[in-house]
């Protein structure tokens, strides 16, 4: 079988709407996302990430538009098709039962024609030693680096992880940024963060929504855009270390616009 393209749509999103208690929380998003990428999800709080990244995943059905899985719409598909291909680490996770990490990955494994099993994917994941811990027992940093080898034990060919890094100290949050970015040049993952410079720096493309829109779409190009200010009400300054550039907000928008 050949390599799938960076060109060619593995996940597209149509015109998607959702609403709750009376607030249209996404708003007409469509976004094409090829087969092979890397791509941030940002914005401010509220702004719509986690309930996109949701929608994207199947988990939540819109109100209007569709998602399509390299064509299909996703809504049609069998729940152990969707799971196959779409690998979700949500922000918050607390499984039913106390269960062990390497109990965990074997459910994720199980009925999978992988050549792997739980002990394995945790070795490669430098987990190995907290394969017998009970979920209850695992820091908050701990579990969300066991989450993510357990979603990643089937390697599904797109990944959508909603802030990943959030409770991680400042070495495994680098090291996690740069091993998502990194698969982007296999497969399909999108990371909904909060840390600008890490979403300029590593990932290829940057979508920043606010209050339910897209509002722009692009590269390392975005960081100069005075609209980038605007999403966030607050001024950046551009700060140059080659190669790269730095956003410091170092004040407040006045009555939320840019002056």
């Amino acid at each position: 079988m050949s390599e799938p393209s960076t060109t060619v749509s593995r996940l597209q999103a149509h015109g998607l709407m959702l609403r709750r208690r009376g607030r249209t929380v996404v708003d007409a998003v469509s976004l094409d996302l090829p087969a092979r990428s890397a791509v941030a999800l940002v914005g401010p709080n509220g702004a719509g990430k986690s309930t996109l990244l949701s929608l994207l995943a199947g988990l939540l059905a819109p109100h209007a538009g569709r998602v399509l899985l390299d064509g299909v719409d996703l809504a049609g598909l069998p729940v152990a098709r969707r799971a196959q291909a779409v690998g979700y680490m949500p922000q918050h996770f607390e499984p039913h039962w106390d269960v062990r990490v390497d109990e965990l990955v074997a459910m994720r494994l199980d009925g999978q024609a992988a050549a792997l099993d739980a002990a394995a994917v945790l070795h490669q994941a430098g987990l190995a030693a907290f394969a017998a811990r009970r979920w209850s027992t695992l820091s908050g940093g701990e579990q969300a680096r066991a989450l993510l080898a357990t979603v990643l034990a089937t390697d599904p060919p797109v990944l959508l992880a909603d802030e990943p890094g959030a409770a991680l100290d400042v070495r495994h949050r680098l090291a996690l940024v740069q091993s998502l970015a990194a698969r982007g040049r296999e497969r399909l993952v999108v990371v909904a963060m909060h840390d600008l410079d890490l979403a300029f720096q590593h990932f290829e493309r940057v979508v920043v929504l606010d209050q339910g829109r897209v509002a722009l779409d692009g590269g390392a190009a975005l960081l100069h855009a005075p609209a980038l200010d605007a999403v966030f009400g607050v001024r950046f300054e551009r700060v140059p270390v080659p190669p790269h550039t730095l956003l410091r907000a170092h004040r407040l928008q006045e009555d939320g616009h840019a002056d």
